[in-house]
């Protein structure tokens, strides 16, 4: 479960009025979620008549991704990104568009300016600096259709050695797993790689250097793409078949399993941030640690569970997107319910909340970690860990080590209130104990 905003990117075509030239061109803004500050850039384009637009978040990869729609009219600008439900609404006034975005239901001001906004460079000193101890080499995994671009890391050995994929959390991710400024998975590959363990990390499908679609995948099509990098491995000469597994963080954690309950020659798991419970109910638990969070009084809160619970439910049956808007409208104005319901029925997030890990991780068979943050806000540590500890006894495996770490968020970082507020903020990527115990897990016998 990343935090809802990823780099994403609408284009629709509309006709073009006489006083569209206003708005071409590239404008720059900043939303502040939460704390976050996430600067945004908009691209919009004319050709034959038509406008077109990219957006892209500046801070979490800087990837363009081609979007839903885009009008113009009376110097309103209104664009939506349906798959994610994201939609903004400004007004040009002089030289700026002051309007508001939406997603996932939530609002915040944003202003855009066609002048680009620097922004102070964060401390990030785990950020590993080359020249690297160990050999670097790009590679392209080929699953069907799909091109995954990725980073294969050796360490310097005359054996073969042990080796593990990463698998990225929900929302399109490059293969550093990126998010503002962070590079999560830049810092675990480089640190196993010094320790003797080799590292793929890899671009989502449809994300990055990698092909596909990523806006019509599923998690099963993710599942497909990580078993794609595992076999890529047994190819490698250097690899120690014997010693290969994976890393999911998030909806990785939940792909982990599902690879290695289908490949038996997976020898390992790592699940940081792995849900053991369903998808719809890891979303309601989310938004109310979160609702609380901010302060929001319990009768709200309850409210919107069961709001939340009536919604999640007419997605999970099949309801059309028409239906579904319409029971939303009690909480949104017509066009922003629209938009969330596209995003409810897209087929990523109908088969989420319709998936329960706990099947699965009774058939996985091979060593697993489970690693949980205590003040983890969007992956609960205590009822997901309990969960897979329940599914892997019932599966008849005790090889497993499950591990609650006091004072670490969603991120693994070091956190005062495990809040998304804070993961700009904090220099720390990911706590040194986190990877210790990685490695030790790995490199166990």
């Amino acid at each position: 479960m990343k935090w809802f905003l990823t780099t994403v990117i609408c284009c629709l075509a509309i006709t073009l009025n006489a006083n569209n030239e206003k708005i071409i061109g590239k404008w720059y803004g900043a939303v502040d979620i939460y704390g976050n500050i996430l600067r945004l850039e908009f691209d919009i384009t004319a050709n034959n008549g038509t406008l077109s637009a990219n957006m892209i978040s500046v801070d979490q990869g800087g990837v363009s991704i081609p979007v839903s729609s885009i009008t113009y009219s009376h110097e309103e600008l209104k664009l939506a990104i349906e798959n994610i439900g994201f939609s903004y609404e400004g007004k040009l006034q002089s030289d700026s568009i002051v309007g508001d975005m939406q997603q996932q239901g939530m609002r915040f001001p944003l202003i855009l300016k066609q002048k680009y906004i620097e922004k102070k460079i964060a401390l990030r000193p785990q950020n590993p600096v080359k020249p690297y101890p160990y050999k670097e080499e790009f590679v392209n995994i080929t699953n069907g259709d799909v091109t995954l671009a990725g980073t294969l890391t050796l360490p310097q050995s005359n054996k073969p050695v042990p080796a593990v994929i990463l698998i990225s959390g929900s929302g399109a991710q490059n293969r550093d797993e990126e998010l503002m400024e962070h590079k999560p998975f830049l810092v675990i590959a480089d640190y196993l790689t010094r320790h003797g363990i080799a590292v793929l990390r890899y671009d989502d499908r449809g994300f990055g250097e990698s092909t596909g679609d990523f806006a019509t995948a599923t998690t099963t099509d993710f599942a497909s793409d990580a078993t794609a990098a595992l076999n890529y491995l047994k190819t490698r000469q250097e690899i120690n078949l014997n010693q290969l597994g994976s890393i999911g963080h998030s909806e990785g954690g939940i792909i982990a399993p599902m690879v290695a309950a289908a490949d038996k020659s997976v020898a390992f798991i790592v699940l940081l941030a792995g849900t053991g419970v369903p998808g719809d109910s890891i979303i309601i638990m989310q938004a109310d640690l979160l609702s609380e969070a901010m302060g929001i009084p319990a009768a709200q809160r309850e409210a919107a569970r069961n709001f939340n619970r009536s919604i999640y439910a007419m997605a999970k049956n099949g309801e059309d997107t028409n239906a579904i808007a319409t029971h939303l409208e009690s909480y949104f104005d017509k066009e922003s319910a629209m938009t969330q319901a596209k995003m409810l029925t897209t087929p990523w997030f109908k088969e989420f909340l319709n998936y329960d890990p706990a099947p699965i991780l009774e058939q996985v068979s091979c060593r697993v970690l489970a690693l949980n943050g205590t003040k983890d806000l969007q992956v609960p540590y205590k009822e997901n860990l309990e969960a897979i500890e329940a599914a892997l006894k019932r599966g008849g495996n005790s090889n497993y080590q499950i591990h609650a770490i006091e004072g670490l968020n969603h991120l693994f970082q070091h956190s005062t209130t495990g809040h998304p507020n804070e993961y700009s903020l904090i220099e720390e990527t990911i706590a040194p104990e986190v990877l210790e115990i990685i490695t030790t897990f790995i490199l166990e016998k």
